[in-house]
């Protein structure tokens, strides 16, 4: 009795998925470890400054003005990402700051701030005269529209 071929072909694709999720899995738990490890650094070095924030975009890594330092040591996929940068006068001192993506939008700009800085990184902000105002988020016309399209649909009512 001979096996079919398509059971074999069954079996070879289903050991490579397999294989493919343990991988997964394990990169995944080493990222989660390093980002962890991160995380605790910037928690460390964290100090709380007064800046006046004098613009925020988001650009390459390579154009944003960051140290040669910086851009040596990111990986080179990562160089061609766009990362929010915000341009800050801390003191006398005009500086280009990277901002958490949770917190890009939160950042106002011409306003004077009191924010969490760990080395070049800001991790959150808060008004140093008043109340910040977040601006609302722009949707897209794709994203109007789909939302639009689910509302007919009901897809956001509940049962």
């Amino acid at each position: 009795m001979q096996i079919p071929t398509w059971v074999i072909v069954l079996i070879i694709v289903a050991v490579v998925l397999i294989a493919a999720i343990i991988a997964l899995y394990i990169v995944g738990k080493r990222m989660q470890k390093r980002q962890e490890e991160s995380q605790a650094q910037i928690e460390q070095y964290k100090q709380s400054i007064s800046m006046l924030i004098i613009d925020k975009k988001r650009m390459p890594l390579k154009e944003a003005g960051l140290p040669q330092a910086v851009i040596d040591q990111t990986p080179k996929l990562m160089r061609r990402s766009k990362v929010p940068v915000v341009k800050a006068k801390v003191g006398p001192q005009v500086m280009s700051l990277i901002a958490d993506e949770k917190i890009f939008d939160a950042i106002p700009v011409k306003k004077e701030v009191k924010a969490v800085v760990s080395g070049i990184y800001i991790t959150s902000v808060k008004g140093l005269h008043g109340k910040i105002d977040v601006e609302p988020v722009k949707k897209s016309k794709f994203r109007a529209w789909l939302e639009k399209a689910q509302e007919k649909a009901g897809a956001g009512q509940v049962k």
